[in-house]
């Protein structure tokens, strides 16, 4: 008996779904899963939630005509099997890496990905906008977006349903319940109900009653007694205050199901339309689905038992030492609480949680809130640590400004992944949290240059009750050196000098220190006498140090893992302001290119920004107009 041939190989296009059988599609929903798994097992990457949505991503290419038809991946996170479907099988084991695929969802690397995401809760924005659009250009093509009940629970989803009821425009939301946490899967009986509200006979039932009831003066009780006799059955009643026509909730992996529903969806004309579909990340890989996150992000790992391939021992992430340091400081003091926007294991409050459950708020993927929630925590004297990827961040701006920031609340912010990210590419990249901070008054804005500065740093926070503070940190393991027990708190706004020299000084904040070491080292060998600072603070400047080194030195280069606008733009205000420019100082500031970065490996994009040693060095050589920059290559080696 010969095995079946392979249907996913047959499969260029979603056109090629568009005459299979629904024994078929079950088929290629398993060749397809299989080769997730495959591919992410080389590249590594996110796993479990690709793996949850298969079926439903053939069904939505079988049933839908993308591209003309658009699908938005809300986050993009479990867009694998999707790019497998889109013409990117070739290319599927270049996920992550550099020049291949993206993570996520990318406008510019196929014409299936007509919005690119990798932060939650924006899909049925963007669909709506979709939709308007294709309203007001008189064309007839379905939007479809696809949302996790995870994203869910920020408020911005709710903003979009809010204003897609209002403006009733012909939409698809397929909310992908994967964590049962708003209704349990259900069966047969759901099923059919589900096939029931969303055929056309159901639908124009509705009017004729609609405009019976109307005609009689009937119509608000009428539509609340359907709405909840619904509700009872199915849930939804909220989704239906909102102004969707509810279905659900169904068996996201049961391709009979899925289908007709999608398929009566497709026929509809009455406004927005919210199909609740029930699955399991991890769905089919026995590993993801016994792991606690279901394999939601991995490294690279053996298929057959699962076993992710770890990097050698070494230095503890300085995740880990941030979240250390914090549980110390909370030990000593009752009032240190910490807040994470649905990022517990991410930010480390995982192990703080662990010691301190009553202190610990996780609120979910909204970091608007999270942020004016610390402000209301601050506001009645606790001392609210806010742990948020740089990027996350960038979310609740106005929140900073507003809340915290104008009424000089002490709100701690922890920032992690700040700098490049390496495989999660532009959208999570920590580049901007400099430039937006330290525009703000009075806001303190600390960057760890090792993890013995970041454990002095956590102290430092926990000090300053007068104004708002933030302390930045990049992602990976730290450098090595030894933490104190107990951290002392710096005095704010003070550098330090970590080697003298005459010709030239390189003051360096954050992350990059070591590269910057590396760099004096490449210059001493030059015969260049290097002074090395370690800025500490970027908000308030330390004016003596920066003041002093740039009168006593040909040249001043500062070096920092962010955007122009940050640390070095303030010493080029300060250099201008004191005059200290007129007398002749060559001036370097080493930031991030002014471009969003492609990811690639960490060390690669680093060298691609001009901030590895090599390039510090050099750049400090081309200030100078002497040297041979070709030498720095046999040094570097």
């Amino acid at each position: 008996m010969t095995a079946d041939p392979s249907i996913l190989d047959a499969v260029r296009t979603p056109e090629d779904l568009k005459g299979l059988s629904h024994k078929e599609l079950r088929q290629l929903a398993d060749e397809l899963r299989t080769e997730t798994v495959q591919a992410v097992s080389t590249t590594g990457g996110h796993l479990g939630a690709g793996l949850g949505v298969v079926e439903l991503t053939v069904a939505i290419h079988h049933v839908f005509d993308t591209p003309d038809d658009i699908l938005i991946w809300d986050v993009g996170h479990q867009c694998y099997p999707h790019k497998i479907l889109t013409g990117r099988r070739d290319r599927i084991r270049t996920l992550r890496q550099g020049g291949g695929l993206s993570g996520f969802t990318k406008r510019d690397e196929s014409e299936y990905d007509p919005f690119g995401a990798a932060h939650a809760s924006t899909s049925i924005s963007a669909g709506l906008g979709f939709a308007a659009s294709r309203d007001l250009q008189g064309k007839d093509n379905h939007v479809i977006a696809v949302i996790g009940d995870g994203a869910m629970s920020a408020g911005m989803a709710y903003e979009a349903m809010n204003n897609a009821g209002h403006l009733g425009s012909r939409l698809i939301v397929i909310l992908n319940d994967n964590d049962m946490s708003i209704a349990p899967p259900t069966g047969a009986m759901s099923a059919y109900l589900s096939r029931l509200v969303s055929s056309k006979p159901y639908a124009s039932f509705r009017k004729v009653a609609k405009s019976v009831v109307k005609a009689i003066g009937l119509e608000e009780p009428a539509r609340r007694a359907e709405e909840y006799a619904r509700g009872m059955v199915m849930g939804g009643t909220m989704f239906e205050e909102l102004g969707f026509h509810y279905v659900g909730p169904l068996d996201g992996h049961n391709l009979d199901h899925l289908v007709p529903v999608l398929e009566n969806a497709k026929e509809l004309d009455e406004g927005p339309i919210l199909i609740h579909v029930v699955t399991r990340k991890g769905k089919g890989y026995a590993p993801a689905e016994a792991a606690a996150d279901k394999y939601h992000g991995v490294s690279k790992f053996n298929v057959v038992t699962g076993e992710q391939h770890k990097g050698a021992a070494g230095p503890p992430s300085y995740t880990k030492v941030f979240a250390q340091e914090l549980v110390k400081q909370a030990e000593r003091d009752a009032r240190v609480c910490a807040i994470t926007a649905a990022m517990p294991s991410g930010t480390g409050l995982d192990i703080f949680g662990e010691r301190f459950p009553d202190r610990t708020f996780d609120v979910g993927i909204a970091e608007q809130h999270a942020v004016t929630f610390a402000a209301g925590m601050a506001a009645d004297g606790m001392k609210p640590f806010a742990a948020i990827y740089s990027t996350f961040l960038q979310r609740a701006y106005d929140q900073v400004v507003h809340d915290v920031a104008i009424q000089s609340l002490p709100v701690r912010f922890a920032i992690d992944r700040a700098g490049l990210v390496g495989a999660d590419g532009q959208t999570h990249a920590g580049a901007f949290d400099l430039a937006f901070l330290t525009c703000l008054p009075k806001m303190v804005v600390m960057a760890a240059g090792d993890e013995a500065e970041l454990a002095r740093m956590v102290a430092t926070a926990a000090v300053i009750d007068d104004a708002p503070s933030a302390f930045r940190y990049p992602r990976g393991a730290a450098a090595g050196v030894e933490i104190p027990d107990p951290a002392q708190p710096l005095e704010i706004g003070k550098g330090r000098v970590l080697r003298e020299g005459s010709a030239v000084a390189i003051v360096s904040l954050g992350g990059r220190l070591q590269e910057a070491a590396k760099a004096a080292d490449m210059l001493a060998a030059q015969g260049f006498s290097t002074t090395l600072a370690d800025a500490r603070f970027a908000k308030p400047l330390d004016e003596d140090l920066i003041l002093r080194l740039a009168r006593s030195h040909e040249a001043l280069i500062t070096v920092e893992e962010g955007s122009e606008g940050g640390f070095g733009a303030h010493v080029l205000h300060l250099l201008a302001r004191t005059g200290v420019l007129d007398a002749g100082l060559k001036v370097r500031t080493l930031t991030l290119p002014d471009i969003f970065q492609e990811h690639d490996a960490p060390d690669r994009q680093y060298e691609q920004a001009g901030l590895d040693a090599r390039a510090i060095a050099a750049r400090t050589l081309e200030a100078l107009g002497r040297g041979d920059v070709r030498a720095l290559s046999a040094v570097s080696a």
